[in-house]
């Protein structure tokens, strides 16, 4: 007999993660090139392997319109199957994308992770009112090259479910068959359940009256941050992408300097991004800017979870910042993560969880309570702890990895720039994915490379 489907509610943040990828933001893709022959059966092969290690892979969104609930619903079998395009097919997809800049080129690699950003099957419901929550496709690049492409609803996929699911994949594609079998794992039907429901006790804890204050707190806040110059606010909108990379001496110069001050890069990151908006005002007078800090709570939780749980497990803590012009980097860099560390010392990251998802499930559906109707939220989000790309040489050999760049849309509601960043090799790789046209390539490339500037002359100049 066929087993039964299994499955559960979503929890507070997966469902304001469902209303918000409708409109564009929190689709998650993970976008990998290789000059390797892929053999399409043991892609999907491995592919297979992993939904059947984690149920939320291998889960489908059922939405109940009338009850505006959703559920993960987890089959027993695996379901993805790979959509392959040859070259033809490919060039007809990257022919058909808004060209780039011509001072802007951009890679095959970036172009169609770009097109996979926005390419949202949950825009509607079918007619079962179930959508899959994982899709991949492989496409043919001239010169014996592919992109394999992942792309997840990020209510299933957080920035660590992504970087396992990488891991994973270029190990059971670049193992041999038997090692594969020995590596195995424990097959499931159920998914873990929701952040919520391992919070520790008391962590959550506030009074009506605090809850209210700090309500109306975040609400005013938005009204009075700084945005980005909007280029276009009423044109339709798409993710894209621009990139800070460098080279091996930079990252360790700046990375030092980030613990020399006992700080993270987060912090470095966000002071510098700060500092480049300001640096587009005609005028140096204050202004605040709304920052978004992501923090992993898988080990906080009860019981701890591993990267191996895969799903959503992060919360998010929003401190705003008044900017005065002329600020150093590092003093800067060191007062905006102590705010953060405090923040999160006093358990706003679970305290304020509730509230958040509430004012973000609020703004979507009025987008008239964010400055021009953007649904920006803030200037910029980062993430609390920086990936650090260790995996095994031997396997990336295999699979013939020359890059993969993995972020998530932010073109409905989100920042006016996602940072998501990781140290390959020693450097620093960071994608800042942003909403266009409600902001240009140019403008963000401008932007980024600004902050790129701040942070290397910082540390020539503090003799790092």
């Amino acid at each position: 007999m066929m087993e039964e489907p299994k499955g559960r509610p979503v929890g507070g943040t997966e469902y304001s993660w469902c209303r918000a990828v409708p409109g564009g933001t929190g689709i998650a893709v993970l976008a990998i090139l290789t000059s390797k022959t892929l053999e399409a059966l043991k892609l999907q092969n491995a592919i297979n392997k992993l939904q059947k290690l984690h149920p939320v892979l291998r889960s489908k969104l059922h939405s109940n319109p009338s009850k505006n609930s959703f559920s993960f619903i987890t089959s027993s079998t695996p379901y993805v199957q790979i959509k392959s395009f040859n070259l033809s097919s490919t060039r007809k997809i990257l022919e058909s994308l808004n060209p780039p800049t011509k001072n802007l080129p951009i890679s095959p690699l970036q172009s169609l992770l770009e097109h996979e950003l926005n390419q949202n099957v949950w825009w509607c419901s079918n007619d079962n009112n179930e959508n899959d929550m994982f899709l991949a496709s492989m496409y043919s690049l001239p010169n014996e090259k592919w992109v394999v492409v992942l792309r997840l609803h990020v209510s299933a996929c957080d920035r660590t479910t992504a970087v396992s699911l990488l891991r994973e994949l270029q190990e059971l594609v670049g193992e041999a068959e038997e090692e594969k079998e020995e590596r195995g794992g424990k097959v499931v039907n159920e998914i873990n359940l929701g952040i919520e429901d391992l919070i520790p006790s008391g962590k959550v804890k506030k009074s009506l009256w605090t809850r209210g204050i700090d309500m109306l707190s975040y609400s005013m806040n938005s009204f009075r941050s700084t945005n980005l110059k909007f280029i276009d606010v009423n044109s339709p909108r798409c993710s894209q992408v621009v990139r800070i990379q460098m080279n091996k001496d930079e990252t360790e110069r700046i990375i030092s300097g980030c613990k020399s001050r006992g700080i993270k890069l987060c912090g470095a990151l966000a002071a510098a991004g700060v500092m480049a908006a300001q640096s587009t005002k005609c005028s140096q007078s204050d202004r605040k800017y709304a920052v978004v800090t992501f923090t992993d709570c898988r080990s906080i939780l009860e019981p701890p979870l591993s990267a191996h749980h895969f799903g959503f497990y992060h919360s998010a803590i929003m401190n705003t910042h008044i900017i005065r012009g002329g600020e150093q980097l590092w003093e800067l860099a060191k007062k905006m993560y102590m705010a953060f560390a405090n923040s999160k010392k006093s358990n706003r990251h679970f305290s304020d969880m509730a509230d958040l998802n509430f004012l973000m499930c609020k703004a979507i559906e009025n987008p008239g309570l964010t400055s021009s109707s953007s649904l920006r939220t803030s200037l910029m989000s980062v993430f609390e702890d920086t990936v650090v790309d260790d995996c095994n040489e031997k396997h990336q050999e295999l699979v013939g990895l020359e890059d993969y760049i993995g972020c998530a849309s932010v073109h409905g509601l989100g920042p006016s720039m996602a940072l998501f960043d990781t140290l390959r090799g020693g450097r620093l790789d960071c994608v800042c994915v942003y909403p266009s046209p409600l902001h240009s390539r140019e403008q963000m490339q401008g932007m980024v490379d600004c902050m790129k500037s701040i942070l290397v002359n910082s540390v020539t100049e503090s003799g790092e």
